[in-house]
């Protein structure tokens, strides 16, 4: 049985004092091991995060990993850097990478390959925009996105990534899939990963990505596909945070 996954993205928010209060009000809503909770932060405070958390059941992930291992990259971050700040998960191809930074699936898909070349655990972004959706489209251009990685990882990987599904009309819009229209996304991309690997396919969590909040969690962790979420404006509340993580537990 696949366990959930309840994830923040702090995006880029945060400063010493305020993530200080920030993850005390956190551990607050953690003490058990029912639920995998994990925090992605920026990287300033990846140490400040990883000596926080010490001791504690929360993971530490990153929003992003270079491609390259070491070398001539300025501003890069490589993902033994991410190792060695105790780094459980990495971000790749999130909507805002995609969109602002011009990553394309291919770039996504090699980010994807150096993540777990670290012996990190990627959390694949896929997502489809408002048009494409009103263009009937979303099924294409998800299972697309999809593809590039799963072309890419060797088959005995596959069950080591997360994938979550972030319809881009719903980040940040107050817009969010019912239910039912997120199941449906998730059971594609649960479909998609059998075609490769029926056994890897039953073990890969697929988090919801699109506005998950207290009062929508419990609906949207009831489906059948959906097992957990990737928390953008909520994980920055610890009482929000901790509602969906009690949310998740039901």
């Amino acid at each position: 049985m696949r366990r959930t996954l309840i994830a923040g993205n702090w995006k880029m928010n945060g400063s010493l004092a305020a993530n200080d209060v920030l993850l005390a009000g956190l551990k607050q809503g953690v003490g058990d091991d029912l639920v995998d909770v994990a925090v992605c932060v920026p990287a300033p405070y990846l140490a400040q995060c990883a000596a926080a958390l010490q001791g504690t059941s929360i993971r530490l992930g990153a929003q992003d990993v270079s491609t390259s291992v070491s070398g001539a990259y300025t501003g890069e971050v490589s993902g033994a850097m991410l190792q060695d700040f105790g780094c459980r998960y990495v971000i790749v191809g999130h909507s805002e990478r995609r969109s602002y930074h011009g990553e394309t699936s291919a770039v996504v898909a090699r980010k994807a390959l150096a993540a777990l070349a670290a012996g990190l655990t990627p959390i694949v972004c896929v997502g489809e925009t408002l048009d494409e959706r009103d263009a009937e489209r979303t099924a294409a251009v998800v299972g697309a996105q999809l593809d590039a990685v799963l072309d890419a990882v060797a088959a005995t990987d596959l069950a080591k990534l997360v994938i979550a599904y972030e319809p881009v009309w719903a980040i940040g819009t107050g817009k969010t899939a019912t239910p039912q229209m997120a199941q449906a996304v998730h059971a594609v991309l649960r479909a998609r990963l059998a075609a490769r690997d029926a056994e890897a396919a039953s073990q890969v969590q697929i988090l919801y990505g699109g506005s998950m909040k207290p009062d929508n969690a419990a609906d949207l962790l009831a489906m059948a596909d959906i097992d957990g979420g990737l928390i953008g404006g909520a994980a920055l509340k610890a009482a929000d945070f901790n509602a969906i993580i009690a949310a998740a537990r039901q």
